[in-house]
C-alpha cells in the first residue's frame, strides 16, 4: 500500500558516522525523502573524512545491505535511515547500508535486482507478495530467530500476512487500518447515527446516511473512494472487503487454484452491482483530480486507510471522526497488510540482518513509526502505549477491527499480482459503466490462465 506521512521526524544529533551513511545512501541514487541532515559546509571534505573512517572501521564492521521500497514515503524512509544510524553507533558489529529501490513498485525492483543476483540482505515486502518473493526463493525463514516472547507479542494479523505455507518469512513494524473517515458536522445535521465496531451500519443504514448526507448544504457528493486515473495494487486493498462483506472473495481460498465461480460468483456479483449503484446515484464519484475532496468538506465520508489521518486531522480537527466499514451481510471485513521487512536468501550473514530487524521491531522504534504514519503498531506492548490507537486514541476502531477478526488478507499465493491486476481493472470497468458480470468473468479467467501458465504455483 502507498503510505503517506504527515510529520517530522525528531532531530537527533548525528555523529560523523551517521553522516557518513547518509552521504553514501544519497550517492547511490534519487533518495527517499530527504536523507539525514549533513550538518557540515563542505560535503567533498566529508567524503574524505568518511573515506578515513571507513578504513579504521572496516575490520570490525560486518556490512549489512538493506532495500528500502521506492521515493515516496518521505517521513517514514528518514526515521528507517535514523534507526539504522543510531543501531549503527549503539553497537559495534554490524554496519546497515540502506539502497533505495528507485522503482515506483517496489515488487518490480526486487525481482531486477534478484535476477542480477544483488538481493540485499534484508529488504521491505508487501505483505501480499510475501508468498510470491517466497515461492520465487527470494526470501529464507525467520522462525529460528524470532523469540518466543516476540511471536506471542505480536498482532495475529502480522504473523499471518507474513507467513507461508507454515513459516514465517516477513515481520513488519506495523499493520495497515482500513475504515470510514467522516465529517462529524455532517452526520449531526444530517441526523445520522454515529456506528461502532460492536454496532455497525447495515448496508441499508449505510445507503440511507449517504443518502441524507447527499441533502446537507456544502456536499458535493456523500463518499469518497479514492478512485484514481491508474489501476492499482490499492483497489483490491480497499475494495475486495466489499465482495467479502456480501460473502464473495477474489480466489477460492481453499486450494487458490481458482477465481472462477468466486471472483466472478452471484456473491462477488451483487457486491459490485451494489459498487456500481453508488456511483450511479451520485453517491460517490471518480474523481480523479480532487483527492483532496472529503480534506475541503465536499464530501461527508472517505473510504482510505490510516495514511490519511495526518492530513485529515489538521483539515477538520475536531470534526474528524474514524466509523468502523458497514456489515454489509457477512459482518465487518477490512483490509489489512502492511510494510514487512524479509531476510533475503542471498544474505550472507542473517544474523546481522536479523539484529537490524530486531531492533526495527522494539516497542519504541515501532512506535516512533507508528505515531507518524498512523498506523497500527505491530506488537500489542506497544498497541497499548499509543496514542492514537490506544483505549482512548482517535484511531482505537483500527485497533478493534483487527483484534475481533474483521481483517481479511490478500489471498496469500504467488498469484496475487496477477489477482491484484485482474482485479483493478474490473473495478475500474464497473466504475465506468461497464456490465458487472462481464468485468468480473473476465478477471477471473485472467487469474486462472495465470495460474494454469505456472503449473498451479507447486510448492
Amino acid at each position: 500500500m502507498n503510505i503517506h506521512s504527515t510529520q517530522a521526524v525528531p532531530d537527533d544529533r548525528l555523529t560523523a558516522d551517521d553522516n557518513c551513511f547518509a552521504v553514501r545512501a544519497s550517492r547511490r541514487g534519487p533518495s527517499v525523502g530527504t536523507s539525514i541532515s549533513i550538518r557540515i559546509r563542505s560535503i567533498a571534505l566529508l567524503l574524505a573524512v568518511c573515506s578515513a573512517h571507513a578504513i579504521g572501521a572496516a575490520a570490525s564492521h560486518t556490512t549489512i545491505s538493506v532495500g528500502m521500497r521506492s521515493v515516496f514515503h518521505g517521513d517514514e524512509a528518514r526515521l528507517i535511515e535514523a534507526a539504522a544510524a543510531s543501531f549503527n553507533r549503539t553497537q559495534g558489529g554490524y554496519k546497515i547500508e540502506l539502497y533505495n529501490s528507485n522503482f515506483k513498485n517496489h515488487a518490480d525492483w526486487v525481482q531486477s535486482v534478484a535476477m542480477t543476483g544483488t538481493l540485499p540482505c534484508l529488504i521491505e515486502v508487501d505483505g501480499p507478495f510475501v508468498a510470491a518473493f517466497t515461492w520465487r526463493g527470494y526470501l529464507q525463514a525467520l522462525d529460528k530467530f524470532v523469540p518466543r516472547e516476540m511471536r506471542d507479542d505480536l498482532l495475529p494479523s502480522i504473523v499471518s500476512q507474513g507467513t507461508y505455507r507454515g513459516h514465517l518469512y516477513s515481520l513488519g513494524q506495523f499493520e495497515s487500518g482500513l475504515g470510514l473517515w467522516a465529517n462529524r458536522r455532517y452526520l449531526a445535521a444530517a441526523n445520522v447515527r454515529v456506528p461502532t465496531v460492536a454496532r455497525p451500519w447495515t448496508l441499508a443504514e449505510f445507503e440511507q446516511a449517504m443518502d441524507r448526507l447527499a441533502q446537507q448544504s456544502g456536499v458535493d457528493y456523500p463518499l469518497n473512494l479514492s478512485v484514481y486515473v491508474d489501476t492499482n495494487e490499492s483497489y483490491s486493498y480497499a475494495f475486495s472487503p466489499i465482495l467479502q462483506g456480501f460473502g464473495g472473495d477474489l480466489i477460492d481460498r481453499s486450494t487458490y487454484g481458482s477465481a472462477r465461480g468466486v471472483l466472478d460468483g452471484p456473491q462477488s456479483v451483487s457486491a459490485m452491482t451494489r459498487f456500481q449503484y453508488w456511483f450511479k446515484r451520485g453517491w460517490s464519484r471518480a474523481v480523479f483530480d480532487r483527492n483532496s475532496d472529503f480534506a475541503e468538506g465536499k464530501t461527508a465520508l472517505s473510504w482510505t486507510g490510516h495514511w490519511k489521518y495526518g492530513d485529515y486531522h489538521k483539515a477538520l480537527g475536531k470534526d474528524l471522526i474514524l466509523l468502523p466499514l458497514p456489515n454489509f451481510g457477512h459482518g465487518i471485513k477490512t483490509g489489512m497488510g502492511a510494510w514487512g521487512w524479509g531476510i533475503t536468501s542471498a544474505c550472507p550473514n542473517p544474523a546481522g540482518a536479523w539484529a537490524f530487524l530486531a531492533y526495527l521491531m522494539s516497542a519504541k522504534e515501532i512506535l516512533r513509526v507508528t505515531n507518524v504514519n498512523g498506523a497500527l503498531p505491530a506488537r500489542k506492548s506497544a498497541l497499548v502505549q499509543s496514542s492514537l490507537h490506544g483505549a482512548r486514541g482517535p484511531l482505537h476502531i483500527f485497533a478493534q477491527q483487527i483484534m475481533t477478526g474483521a481483517g481479511v488478507p490478500r489471498p496469500v499465493t504467488p498469484a496475487y499480482g496477477t489477482i491484484s491486476k485482474a482485479f483493478s481493472e474490473a473495478v475500474s470497468a464497473i466504475i465506468a459503466g461497464q456490465d458487472v458480470q462481464m468485468a468480473l468473468s473476465r478477471a477471473a479467467a485472467a487469474i486462472d490462465q495465470d495460474i494454469a501458465d505456472n503449473h498451479g504455483y507447486p510448492p
